[in-house]
This record gives structure tokens, C-alpha cells and sequence, in this order.
């Protein structure tokens, strides 16, 4: 664990074709293939066709295959928690195929061996669309609209072009040069890319809608969810998300402000949140060299195998330890945090007390302090991943007057529109936090309905010169 903490390399070498061709030829060709139905793959991925094609070693055709459904095989390869495979046949009597570890292997020789070029569309068809937002569903729905022929403006409001992607996924579980490698994919179709652009800020909102045809709203769930409780005002509390950005901004070579500096080297370190967030945490705080590390999760510690409330082909509910719990930390379940403590100002302790969950009469858990069981944890530093809450709502938002659910995410229709004609969201900002492989099926998704409205549109312009890109605020 020493070595492997000791960089910001991903972790796992490459599989040997003999194995990554062993594990091919366990898929059973299964009457009913749960793997890729909308329990095992949202984006349908063909995986037992794949499967196949690596077991006979024929991977430019499982490059296709595999491009054939997913834009972004090499990401989700990497940070997918595979619900495939929990929906796999095999699973039910012996470990499941590993089907996420081949799907990464077939891209990444497929960029190795120079299979995966440009495709340009064949067709102009005179048409813009902006997409705000360049996460995963954003760059899914620009690749489709580009190669359906429409002209495609990506704006993100960060220095960098990836959203997520690039600030939020720290570098030991993907390094940004497998990003880079899909972007100069896209640049070289024509997507056209917009960094350091803030919708209502440096464009008026209003300005999209009068010079695109459409807008993809792809703005993620950017909004983290807090914690009321006395002392939150205390210097070294900080979201996930700040620390995790300024790790990725290290890495990338960007020099930290003076006095902006979020690090765990030598500190007493308290994680609260126990999901995917709060283990990228986990594994940054062992590479930065903290002293000490605690994760706090409220909910109950699940089985060690899948609960009977989530029969397969579900996604079960089970306890998963990351390769960041493997390498340190210590894991507290059913606890809730009560209190911060400090002095001049800077966190020293934090208060927590141990709680019962119960579920109620309408289906929503409660939790219930246990009398007695409070504790007092030392703290240098606190880091929030307790989820997101959902969009931002100032900015375009709320310039364009798009309407939000009952959750607080944006409203669309079954083509992906909003209640702004022409105005459409995909990703977390339609669907809540949710996994990477979701955002994909969520920006293809939202491009075929851009494109079935475009089609319906007046084709007058059709196959007129694109025209000049907006204007920036003064």
C-alpha cells in the first residue's frame, strides 16, 4: 500500500489477453442477457456481443460494437461501479463476468492501436446548438448532435474543458490524458469548445436562444448538500468537491493561491459521507500524507452480501469497500454529526452521536439519536461529501425562466425539452446525482430528441454558413 499511495497513477495494470479472452468466453450467451437492459447498462451496451468478439480476439470489431451504444467506453470503464455485472447470470452461481474490465481494454487498444479516429459528419444541416456544461452527458449529447450534422458550441464555466470529469475524479482512478485523447476526438469533428464561459455571466442567457437553433442545459447537480449544526463556520470544514478540484489543479501543474491551500498532509482528517465522493476523499487525504482518516456515514452498515430487499438482477445493496478502504481509515456507520468545536477560529474537534434508523409509515428513514452514545473526534480538517441537492438555480436557470421538479431538478418532457422551447436538459441537472453511465444514455438521449426538433423546424436555413458565435459581456 506504501508504493501504491505514493503517486497519482491509476492503480490497476492492464489485464493479459489470455485472461481478458478467458473472461470473454465466460459470458454464457444467455437467453435473457440482464446485463444490458436498463437494470445491468443504461446505455444498453451490447456486452455479450463484445464478450464474444474479444474471446475469438477480434477487437476492432468489439471496438465497434462497444462504440456502437456508449460515446465514452474508456470512462466508463474506469469509473462505472458496473451494475452489469451485478445483473450478470454467471453472478448468481460464481463471480460474474468482468465485464467492465474488458470494456476498458477494447478502448484502450483501440487508441492504441490508432481505431478510434474522427467522424465527421457526412451531411451539413445548417443548424447550432449550444450545450452549457461539458460533463459526461454534455460531451455525449455534443459528439451525437456534431455527427448528426448540426454545428456544436460546448460552454463550461471552469479554465478547462471536462466538468467533473476533469476536477472531480482525482487522477489515481482516471488520469486526464484519457479525457484529453477523447476531446482532440471531438475538436477534430468539429465540436467547438468554450472554456472559461459562464452562462449569465460573461454570455446573457437570452443571447443562446438568438443565436442557436437550441440549448442543451448539461450543467450537472453542482449544488452540495450541507450540514446545519453549530460551528459549520469554522476555518478547515470545506466541501468535497473544493478539495478535490484544487488536488486535480496540483496535479495539472496550476500553482495555489496563497492562503487558499486545502491539504490533509499531517492533519486529523473527517470524511463525512460514505459514497463514491467520499471515498475519492479518502484516497486523496492517504496520497497527501494525513495523519489520521475517519469517514462518517449516517445509514446503517449494509450486509456483506446482497440484501434480500435487492434480489438480482437489481443493484444490491451490500457493503463495498473501495480500493481507498484498502488502503487506510477507519469507517463509522449510523453516525451523525451534531457539532463542530474549535479555537481562533479553526475546527479542533467534532462532536458526533451514534443513531437508529427506522423507517417510517410513508417509506422515509428517520434517525434517531441513541441516548449515551456521543462521542467527541479529533479534527484538523472536515470534508463534506454528503451528496448534491441538484442544479444551481441563478444563472441560466433562472434566466431563461426553466421550470424544476418537485426535487428541484429541471423538468423536461419525453424528448428532453424544458418548458423553454428549444431549451433542453440532460445529465444530473434532469436526473439528480447519478452515475457516469447514466449522464451518457442521459446526452444521447437528450441529442436525438434535439435532432427530432430541429427536424421539425422550418428548413429555410438549412445548409446556410454557421453564423458568428455569440457575444461576450463587456
Amino acid at each position: 500500500m506504501a508504493e501504491r499511495i505514493a503517486d497519482w497513477k491509476e492503480l490497476y495494470e492492464p489485464l493479459a489477453d489470455d485472461v481478458l479472452r478467458a473472461q470473454g468466453a465466460r459470458c454464457m450467451d444467455c437467453g435473457v442477457p440482464f446485463c444490458q437492459g436498463d437494470t445491468g447498462c443504461p446505455v444498453q451496451n451490447l456486452i455479450p456481443e463484445w464478450n464474444d468478439l474479444v474471446h475469438r480476439g477480434r477487437w476492432r470489431d468489439a471496438l465497434a460494437v462497444l462504440h456502437a451504444t456508449n460515446n465514452f467506453p474508456e470512462l466508463t470503464g474506469r469509473l462505472c461501479p458496473a451494475p452489469c455485472e451485478s445483473a450478470c447470470v454467471l453472478g448468481l452461481i460464481e463471480r460474474p463476468v468482468a465485464i467492465r474490465t474488458i470494456e476498458q481494454a477494447i478502448v484502450d487498444r483501440g487508441f492504441a492501436e490508432g481505431w478510434v479516429t474522427p467522424l465527421p459528419p457526412l451531411r451539413e444541416t445548417g443548424r447550432r446548438v449550444a450545450v452549457v456544461g461539458s460533463g459526461p452527458a454534455g460531451l455525449a449529447a455534443a459528439q451525437q448532435l456534431r455527427r448528426m450534422g448540426h454545428g456544436v458550441v460546448v460552454y463550461e464555466q471552469a479554465d478547462r474543458i471536462g466538468g467533473l470529469l476533469r476536477y472531480g475524479i482525482p487522477d489515481f482512478k482516471m488520469e486526464k490524458s484519457v479525457l484529453d485523447r477523447r476531446l482532440q476526438q471531438m475538436i477534430a469533428e468539429g465540436v467547438v469548445f468554450e472554456p472559461n464561459t459562464r452562462i449569465g455571466r460573461d454570455i446573457a442567457a437570452e443571447a443562446l436562444l438568438a443565436e442557436f437553433d437550441a440549448v442543451c442545459l448539461a450543467i450537472g447537480a453542482g449544488v452540495a448538500r450541507d450540514i446545519v449544526v453549530p460551528g459549520r463556520a469554522l476555518g478547515g470544514i470545506h466541501f468535497a468537491l473544493d478539495y478535490l478540484a484544487q488536488q486535480n489543479r496540483r496535479i495539472a501543474g496550476d500553482a495555489i493561491p496563497e492562503g487558499e491551500e486545502i491539504t490533509a498532509r499531517g492533519k486529523r482528517v473527517v470524511i463525512i459521507g460514505g459514497g463514491d465522493t467520499g471515498s475519492d476523499c479518502l484516497g486523496t487525504a492517504h496520497r497527501q500524507r494525513a495523519a489520521s482518516v475517519r469517514q462518517l456515514e449516517l445509514l446503517p452498515e449494509p450486509p456483506a452480501s446482497r440484501a434480500p430487499s435487492t434480489p438480482w438482477p437489481l443493484w444490491p445493496v451490500q457493503l463495498r469497500s473501495s480500493h481507498a478502504h484498502e488502503e487506510g481509515g477507519v469507517r463509522e456507520w449510523s453516525t451523525s454529526t451534531v457539532a463542530f468545536l474549535g479555537r481562533n477560529g479553526r475546527v479542533e474537534r467534532l462532536r458526533a452521536t451514534r443513531v437508529d434508523a427506522r423507517v417510517g409509515a410513508d417509506g422515509r428513514t428517520a434517525f434517531a439519536p441513541i441516548p449515551g452514545s456521543e462521542v467527541e473526534l479529533e479534527a484538523d480538517l472536515v470534508l463534506l461529501a454528503m451528496g448534491y441537492t441538484g442544479p444551481e438555480r441563478t444563472g441560466v436557470v433562472s434566466e431563461l425562466g426553466v421550470a424544476l421538479d418537485a426535487r428541484g431538478a429541471i423538468a423536461v418532457d419525453g424528448n428532453h425539452m424544458t418548458n423553454v422551447p428549444g431549451v433542453f436538459a440532460a445529465g444530473d441537472a434532469r436526473r439528480g446525482a447519478s452515475l457516469i453511465v447514466w449522464a451518457i444514455r442521459e446526452g444521447r438521449d437528450a441529442a436525438a430528441g434535439i435532432d427530432r426538433y430541429l427536424a421539425g423546424l422550418s428548413t429555410s436555413v438549412r445548409g446556410a454558413a454557421p453564423r458568428a458565435s455569440v457575444q461576450r459581456a463587456s
